[in-house]
């Protein structure tokens, strides 16, 4: 009987050691059906009664509290979402202001980045322009007055003529120098009536000053160089003033003729040579040059 009794308690425990594994994978299986389901947002709530398949499976903890959506506390986050958003689509909304949508920006609302960049640009674009047809205009008042000034002279010292009918690019014609000077000669013996000059006016006339070259005669000495450059320091930047007018520097021009000792060209070999405006731009730029680094020599007393 004993040993009857052993042997049925013997199949019993065998039973229990041979249930209790697929007990506890029936209840691992349950847990992942929850944890399934709660992943497709049917169930929000912890598996009860079972805390060891929690220890067991941290990621299904872990992943309820992430906001992926269908999760117990991620479909909470969800449905926060909305709330978040308006402060999120601000910065996009600048771009949508700036391109001047009407729905995406509120009544009242200031403009966005777009806007003040366009209107920057367009103020820098502005800015110089303004300041050009200011120059143009102070340019056109000054030589206007010039010209007025140079028709009321009475000893007829110079006359003008507009070079294509152009008020920044003039032909002035210089009718008398010394008359004790062997310029004054020269221009007796060659029937030549006046010594004809151009001068341009730069944008920004009468705080930079004008070029200046002799077309015709062709003179030698005198300060005139290559192309009819004329070798003055009241010509460059350095040695000009806004005050200067056309008459005082034809004046100078006059005076430094003489100074000089200019001739007309008589020399068949020489009044051939190149003359052209390129040619004396080039040596006005080269003497410049030159004198800014040596300086401007003054003539001495004896030459007048």
């Amino acid at each position: 009987m004993a040993t009857l009794l052993r042997k049925i308690g013997l199949i019993r425990l065998h039973n229990r050691d041979t249930e209790d594994p697929k007990h506890h994978h029936n209840h691992r299986g349950g847990g992942s059906g929850q944890q399934s389901a709660s992943l497709r947002g049917k169930g929000g709530a912890k598996s009860g009664g079972h805390k060891p398949q929690q220890q067991q499976h941290p990621a299904a903890s872990a992943g309820d509290a992430s906001p992926g959506p269908g999760k117990g506390k991620g479909k909470r986050a969800v449905e926060l979402a909305p709330r978040d958003k308006p402060p999120q689509p601000a910065a996009g909304a600048a771009g949508a202001a700036g391109a001047g949508g009407p729905r995406e920006r509120a009544p009242g609302a200031r403009a966005g980045p777009g806007l003040a960049v366009a209107a920057a640009a367009a103020g820098c674009s502005l800015v110089p322009a303004a300041r050009q047809q200011h120059c143009t205009q102070v340019r056109s008042r000054r030589l206007m007055k010039e010209l007025q000034d140079i028709a009321r002279l009475s000893d007829r010292f110079i006359s003008v003529e507009l070079v294509d009918e152009s008020l920044f690019d003039w032909n002035v014609k210089l009718h008398q120098v010394d008359k004790d000077s062997v310029l004054w000669q020269d221009m007796k013996e060659t029937n030549t009536e006046f010594i004809l000059l151009n001068l341009t006016f730069p944008d920004n006339f009468p705080f930079s000053p004008p070029f200046m070259r002799v077309l015709s005669p062709r003179l030698e000495n005198g300060y005139v160089l290559d192309g009819g450059a004329i070798c003055m320091e009241l010509l460059t930047p350095r040695g000009w003033s806004s005050a200067y007018t056309v008459e005082a520097v034809m004046r100078q021009f006059a005076a430094s003729l003489v100074k000089g000792q200019g001739r007309i060209c008589r020399k068949a070999g020489k009044s051939k040579k190149s003359f052209s405006r390129k040619e004396a731009e080039a040596t006005f730029k080269s003497l410049v040059k030159t004198h800014e680094k040596y300086g401007w020599v003054t003539p001495p007393v004896s030459d007048g």
